[in-house]
């Protein structure tokens, strides 16, 4: 029988055959066990987002960045399938189809006319929601306790939110008789909004005029009735459809000298007067933790709601000059960011 060597080791003709077929067999098999090794531990989840990747950059990036610190680098155990309602709501069951065939093993989203088509489209995925205002009264979840289903996340309420912003308005514009509200009639947080409005504004001795805008194209019609009417302040609910129409909406405010109040950075960098409500970026990273959990088995009907940490007054002194408005210095003494 002839003998061969490998390593200094003598080796039979078979176990020669035996070895080099093994290692041709581990060659071609090779790349299958490691894609198998990796699909174990590999995640696809889904971001519907309600505006665009540009607008709601500031809010993805600390999800991005909290979902890196428990160890999630996409592309290489972890990928994000994006799709953007560019402010079209009508958008949304077109979205979540693509992601639910995408196979995402579950869907974040933000806002509850987002969250509200999530819940009608599946009843499976997991949806993990950001910032929807009043997730039990508008149907959402039963209980911020004990969600139960397939829903979990944070949610933007608080007893008092609009309260206090007719209050911050009040502090600004001494004379304060009249504003005008800017919201969505589709976007079903409105009601909680304005439950919250009309007996603070009675007892401010408020006059509430409301502007009901569900798209781009309704806004001529919202800006005519406050050219008619002439309240003495402007205060635009949460909703991505304005987020989306912020340059408009502000150019247009500070073109006619009328103050502002308004929910996202993003509006008052546009050129609102004052912005206060929960900090958004501190809802998207904590929606990292939800995911997180998820991923790793736990169920999100268990997962308690969580309610804001985090509220930010913001001043746009630019805009302040611009419409005639002396912000005290007090005021601008208690805001957590100034924009000169």
């Amino acid at each position: 029988m002839k003998h061969t060597t490998l390593g200094g080791r003598w080796m039979t003709r078979r176990d020669f055959l035996i070895l080099f077929t093994g290692m041709v067999l581990s060659l071609v098999a090779g790349p299958s066990l490691v894609h198998a090794q990796q699909s174990k531990t590999f995640h696809r989840i889904g971001f519907m987002g309600n505006s665009t990747a540009v607008l709601e950059a500031n809010l993805i990036g600390p999800f991005r960045n909290e979902l890196r610190a428990r160890g999630y680098r996409e592309g290489r155990n972890l990928e994000i399938v994006f799709r953007w309602a560019e402010g079209n709501y009508s958008r949304f069951p077109k979205l979540i189809a693509e992601l639910l065939a995408a196979k995402v093993e579950l869907i974040v989203t933000a806002g509850t006319p987002g969250t509200l088509a999530v819940k009608r489209a599946t009843k499976t995925v997991p949806l993990v929601m950001i910032a929807v205002g009043d997730p039990v009264g508008t149907n959402v979840v039963p209980s911020l306790a004990r969600p139960g289903g397939n829903i979990t996340g944070l949610a933007s309420i608080s007893p008092d939110l609009e309260g206090k912003r007719l209050q911050l308005l009040r502090e600004i514009v001494p004379h304060l008789s009249h504003v005008a509200f800017l919201l969505n009639p589709t976007n079903p947080f409105y009601v909680t909004s304005m439950k919250q409005a009309r007996p603070a504004a009675a007892a401010m001795h408020l006059k509430l005029s409301v502007l009901p805008v569900s798209k781009t194209e309704d806004l001529d019609g919202a800006f005519s009735k406050i050219l008619n009417e002439r309240p003495d302040a402007l205060l635009v609910l949460a909703d991505r459809v304005f987020l989306h129409n912020r340059k408009r909406i502000t150019d247009f405010a500070t073109k006619n000298r009328l103050p502002t109040m308004v929910p996202y950075k993003e509006l008052l960098e546009a050129g609102g007067l004052i912005a206060y409500g929960p900090s958004y970026e501190d809802m998207h990273r904590r929606a990292a933790d939800y995911v997180d959990k998820i991923l790793k088995g736990a169920k999100p009907g268990d997962l308690p709601v969580e309610l804001p940490r985090k509220f930010i007054l913001r001043v746009n002194t630019k805009t302040a000059k611009a419409i005639g408005i002396k912000i005290p210095e007090s005021f601008l003494l208690r805001a957590d960011q100034v924009i000169e």
